[in-house]
């Protein structure tokens, strides 16, 4: 159903251009381990957080200052019966102006309530993006969970 996948909007005090580059440095703001690129078109990347999460994304989309698109292809949280509830799902960063600031919209696509992980995921995300990405745009640095 539409409207049921995960969003969340953050504002910044920074260009397009600062923000596109800032979601790109994944490791910058996304604490755990990940392996691989993160910021060129079809690379493909890990990202495992101690014994609660492991999956593997392809960066699908790259549209300079503009949006993001990482496919996941395999794993999602280790806490779930289905170790891949995430496979098959989409996280996209959709970048534009509003007014004097930069709107961030981000979106799990596939992240909705009937998933097991649903509001534990939904929670992190929270955090990570108005948090630890949110700090790095604006500060260089992110915050950790």
């Amino acid at each position: 159903m539409p409207g049921q996948d995960y969003t969340i909007t953050i504002l910044v005090d920074k260009s397009p251009e600062e923000v596109f580059k800032a979601i790109n440095k994944v490791r910058g703001w996304w604490d755990g381990q990940i392996d691989g690129d993160t910021d060129k078109l079809g690379a493909v990347f890990t990202y495992k957080y101690e014994t609660f999460h492991n999956s593997k994304q392809k960066v699908t989309e790259l549209v300079p200052d503009k949006r993001v698109v990482w496919s996941v292809t395999d794993g999602g949280p280790r806490f779930t019966k289905d170790k891949a509830e995430w496979k098959g799902t989409k996280i996209i960063f959709e970048i534009s102006k509003d007014g004097s600031k930069t709107e961030v919209r981000f979106t799990h696509q596939g992240l909705i309530p009937k998933l097991e992980c649903y509001y534990s995921c939904s929670n992190a995300w929270d955090s990570i993006i108005s948090g630890s990405l949110k700090s790095f745009i604006a500060t260089g640095k992110g915050k950790p969970l």
